[in-house]
């Protein structure tokens, strides 16, 4: 329901029986109603829109700017401060709030791991023993087993309370803290820049289009208000 379009038609039409009727207080409260409804729609469309000759205009698109830096400002000064970084390692800092890192750990390839082993067998004293029953490639069975096992021990670790305590202590490093904020920053600064006016336009028109709506409603009703106020005035 376009609020702005029904006020407007009832002020129009308030303002056209009170004409051809010649009623005067009809009248003068429908184009009172009129005048206010209209002003506050431009007013409004004046936010989002560029009207030749209107100074002022447009605002939101000229500003997108500024628009850009104050959502940049208010992420890393109300989100992403030290003080809530360090909250949030806290409250992951025992085993019950640890870090999930087994989607990273599943992802990692092992193999150099299980190769290096290998390397160490064969030049350890156990080297000769090995090239006797067929040399490195006797171990490869084991290679899955090993990639395997690795992952289940790393995921242990990695959920124990001490692991996660001394991840805590070395991001809560100055120097670390610094760096996590700078890589946050960047993010936001390069999203932010694939904004355009067009874009930063729709995203506030869309917060807050009913509201404005309503801008246009209370010019009709308080321009008719003070349209009747006038005309009971002259009357008397």
């Amino acid at each position: 329901m376009n609020k702005s379009l029904i006020t407007n038609v009832i002020a129009i039409a308030l303002t056209l029986v009170g004409y051809f009727a010649e009623q005067s207080l009809v009248f003068t409260i429908g184009i009172f109603a009129l005048s206010g409804a209209v002003t506050n729609w431009l007013a409004v469309h004046m936010l989002f829109e560029k009207v030749p000759g209107l100074y002022g205009s447009g605002v939101i698109p000229a500003r997108f700017d500024d628009f850009k830096i104050a959502i940049r400002n208010l992420m890393m000064e109300q989100f992403f401060t030290e003080e809530n970084i360090d909250r949030f390692l806290s409250g992951n800092a025992s085993a019950s709030n640890a870090i999930d890192f087994a989607p990273i750990i599943d992802k990692v390839d092992l193999s150099p791991a299980f190769d290096n082993l290998v390397e160490v067998i064969e030049n350890s004293s156990f080297g000769a023993m090995l090239a006797m029953v067929g040399g490195k490639e006797a171990l490869q069975p084991m290679r899955e087993p090993f990639i395997e096992k690795m992952k289940l021990a790393i995921g242990d670790i990695s959920k124990s309370d001490d692991f996660n305590q001394v991840l805590r202590n070395e991001l809560e490093q100055p120097s670390v803290m610094a760096g996590m904020r700078d890589k946050v920053s960047d993010i936001i600064e390069k999203r932010l820049n694939e904004l355009t006016p067009e874009l930063v336009k729709e995203i506030v028109q869309n917060m807050i289009r009913e509201h404005l709506g309503w801008l246009v409603v209370w010019g009709g009703v308080f321009g008719g208000i003070i349209g009747g106020l006038a005309s009971l005035t002259n009357t008397f």
